[in-house]
């Protein structure tokens, strides 16, 4: 076997060593990424592969250098061809680096306008203001993207007219297939100019409750306090319930002992929660002591309620809790635990 490779000629023994080389290198790089490139920094794992491409380029190199490959009069065609065309097309480039700098200043300078013109408007409902500006930089952005499109076209000998005519017969022939993509832009307009919901309000769509993120016009994304995003198309958008049009209740039911003074802890109560809002100030109005709700078993139930900010209730009742506990502790009012009376019977 030995004798074998020995009588190989030196350029198959290094191609076949290349190639093995090529392959274990490959094989390691991969090795060492699967399951890391979200702990690994991205640039690292670019340079890794930019790296493994630059190898890659010098083997295939000194391989065809080892075949007695001419280099010569490829790169001479090569040079003639790209000098050729450079020089053909010289104008058209030149024009066509320009379009693509202007429409990018252009863009800037529309966002700027748009930005600092926002920064003007006075409004009640600043989350409304951000969602129109968003909507309206992104139309702005795909029709100068669009026009500049068909101008680089143009520079290049592109008739745009007929270009033009056969993308209205395509799109629709597009939209008759796409409809779906078509009702989701559809629904995003009604969403966004009929004011169901804005960036930033607190919304139920399909049973999934969270934070509006961001408003598109295919796409709507929501957060919920878990951190999960997800992702609507608008035309899914199905009883949408927006929790943030209005204020919040928190509503907080506890008990006292049977042997309470019922008229005296309201009176208490009615004097002191007024200043849990001063401790709390998600608390919109003053909490006010409905009465008594119920007659459990070991007590009666008492029930106070508070208008709170927007979805803010669920904190506003935990502190609650506990203020009224302190309440009913400082003036010795009982709070009483489950308890069993038990009748026993007269002796005979």
């Amino acid at each position: 076997m030995i004798a074998f490779l020995f009588s190989l000629p030196i350029n198959i023994i290094i191609t076949v060593a290349l190639v093995g080389f090529l392959i274990g290198l490959y094989y390691v790089v991969n090795k060492l990424l699967i399951g890391k490139k979200e702990k690994i920094n991205k640039y690292l794992v670019l340079f890794l592969y930019l790296l493994l491409f630059i190898i890659f380029v010098f083997a295939l190199v000194f391989g065809l250098y080892i075949w007695e490959f001419d280099f010569q009069p490829y790169l001479d065609d090569i040079q003639d061809k790209i000098a050729t065309n450079l020089l053909r097309h010289i104008g058209s480039i030149i024009t066509t680096v320009l379009i693509i700098f202007a429409t990018g200043f252009i863009v800037k300078i529309l966002k700027f306008i748009i930005l600092r013109s926002s920064s003007y408007v006075k409004t009640s409902n600043e989350k409304r203001k951000t969602t129109i500006m968003k909507v309206t930089m992104s139309i702005i952005n795909y029709i100068i993207k669009l026009i500049a499109l068909l101008l680089i076209l143009s520079v290049w000998g592109v008739n745009v007219l007929p270009a033009l005519a056969g993308l209205g017969i395509l799109g629709l022939v597009v939209g008759l297939g796409a409809q779906s993509l078509i009702q989701d832009i559809i629904a995003g307009f009604f969403i966004v100019f009929e004011k169901h919901f804005d960036i930033g309000d607190m919304v139920e769509i399909n049973g999934f409750k969270g934070e509006v993120i961001d408003i598109g016009l295919k796409t709507t994304r929501v957060k919920n306090w878990k951190q999960d995003v997800k992702i609507f198309n608008n035309g899914s958008v199905q009883n949408a319930i927006n929790y943030s049009l209005t204020q919040s209740l928190a509503i907080v039911e506890f008990g006292i002992a049977y042997g309470e003074d019922v008229d005296k802890t309201l009176e208490i109560l009615t004097a002191e929660l007024p200043k849990t809002k001063e401790t709390i100030p998600d608390i919109v109005d003053d909490p006010v002591c409905v009465g008594v709700v119920a007659l459990a078993d070991s007590s009666v139930n008492l029930r106070v309620v508070a208008k709170t900010k927007t979805e803010a209730h669920y904190g506003v009742e935990r502190a609650l809790r506990k203020e009224i506990k302190k309440i009913l502790d400082s003036h010795g009012i009982e709070i009483p635990f489950p308890q069993v009376v038990v009748n026993k019977p007269k002796e005979q």
